[in-house]
């Protein structure tokens, strides 16, 4: 445990972080990933299906969209909020590590209570809670990037933060297949044992990153702020674009980059089942996800430090939106299994660079740096609230137009469309 001086505590970090701590914040990051993907992935489906007994894909979506969408207004509050309260927060124990910890707690938590479900409502409410545990700790470890990480080291750690989303759900996902059988996962009892694994594994995981210095607000400080009230709470979740454009453009850029990835990911299961009719419909969803994974951590961690030793983040965000845009009208225009092998390759490869290069650049366009947990808490919703939505939005998206073109085709205008928005940045490079 270590205190710091006020100044130090806003000022931008010079002194890189050691291999030890970047294998920790690793480590975590893959506990959170399995803990959150593979539920949005496998569990929560399955869960949702067995409650509704249908077959019907459209109702299975939508009342999986409407559950996901619920609580993607969770994590609009939740990021922001619990964001500002670690940027106040004063124990000896550190600014974040006590909002690690009862996030990790409070996800682990609520992801045993989920398991346990019997009805829709149910289901609902704890998977608000699971994200709002999950809102909590992450809100949290990304501000350590401000926090501790200098300019120059933060695209490759932020690499370290999304490749783990990639192999989490590839861990997650192997993990409770190989132990649970797809009936077995439809009772209660199967429910709640591969939550518990996860949940488990997500405790583990965060763990040893608690362990590692985190720097301490002194009490002063806090005294001499304004005091946190309601009406500054709601009037902090607003900042400015006129005033910060750059974190506008990036914000922006953030959203509709993560709209597009959404609407192009969530729904390839039912376009290779139904677009494409696949008879191994789910084996070609499998090896579509190997591909796409192994570009996406290959892209990550190359890329964020490449970004690092050029000094530059602004190209690689608009290379990474534009490639997945590319990827998203090859799957519109060429609906041919081959093609979508090629195109899962791209979205790969551009969301991967996207993921690392996009968080380095996030941590560059912070208007205070008193802030970082609440600024990127709400940096943070842009990645959340898409992922949450996509799907019901997708399933309204392929019945209205009766197939899978329209939705591609909005997936790369997103995606283009983000890539525009971060060429408007002008204060980094």
């Amino acid at each position: 445990m270590t205190t710091t001086q006020p100044a130090a505590v806003f000022a931008e970090p010079t002194r890189n972080v050691t291999g030890r701590w970047i294998a920790f914040f690793a480590a975590a990051w893959l506990g959170i990933w399995m803990a959150q993907l593979t539920p949005i992935q496998l569990l929560l489906p399955l869960q949702i299906q067995a409650r509704l007994h249908t077959d019907d894909w459209v109702q299975n979506v939508m009342a999986f969209g409407i559950v996901s969408g619920i609580s993607g207004v969770c994590a609009i509050v939740a990021y922001p909020l619990t964001g500002a309260l670690s940027d106040r927060t004063t124990s000896r124990f550190g600014r974040r590590r006590p909002w690690i910890a009862a996030g990790t707690v409070v996800f682990a938590l609520a992801l045993l209570l989920l398991g346990l479900q019997t009805t829709l409502l149910g289901i609902g409410i704890v998977w608000c809670i699971v994200i709002i545990g999950f809102c909590m700790l992450t809100a949290a470890l990304t501000a350590t990037i401000s926090d501790q990480v200098p300019v120059g080291q933060r695209g490759y750690v932020s690499g370290w933060l999304s490749a783990p989303q990639a192999i989490g759900t590839i861990l997650g996902i192997l993990l409770i297949t190989l132990i649970f059988t797809d009936q077995a996962l439809e009772t209660v009892l199967g429910q709640s044992l591969a939550n518990l694994i996860i949940a488990v594994l997500l405790l583990v995981l965060v763990l040893p990153f608690l362990f590692l210095p985190d720097a301490v607000l002194a009490p002063a400080v806090r005294e001499s702020r304004e005091k946190m009230t309601a009406r500054g709470i709601l009037e902090g979740f607003w900042i400015s674009p006129k005033a910060y454009p750059d974190f506008g453009w990036t914000l922006l850029g953030r959203v509709l980059v993560n709209f597009g990835n959404a609407f192009g990911t969530t729904m390839l299961l039912y376009f290779l089942e139904f677009g494409l009719k696949l008879k191994d419909a789910q084996d070609g969803l499998l090896m579509l996800t190997l591909i796409y994974m192994v570009f996406v951590i290959l892209a990550a961690l190359g890329t964020g430090r490449w970004s690092d030793r050029l000094g530059r983040r602004k190209v690689f965000v608009f290379v990474a939106s534009a490639l997945q845009g590319i990827a998203a009208l090859m799957l519109a225009f060429v609906p041919e299994f081959s093609v979508a092998m090629v195109a899962a390759g791209i979205l790969g490869l551009g969301y991967g660079c996207f993921l690392s290069v996009d968080q380095a650049l996030a941590t560059q366009v912070l208007p205070d740096p008193a802030s970082r947990g609440k600024d990127l808490g709400i940096m943070n919703i842009a990645t959340a609230v898409p992922q949450a939505i996509a799907p019901l939005l997708g399933a309204l998206v392929v019945v209205w137009l009766s197939g899978f073109t329209g939705l591609f085709i909005m997936a790369g205008v997103f995606a283009f469309a983000g890539a525009l928005a971060v060429a408007r940045v002008k204060g980094v490079r």
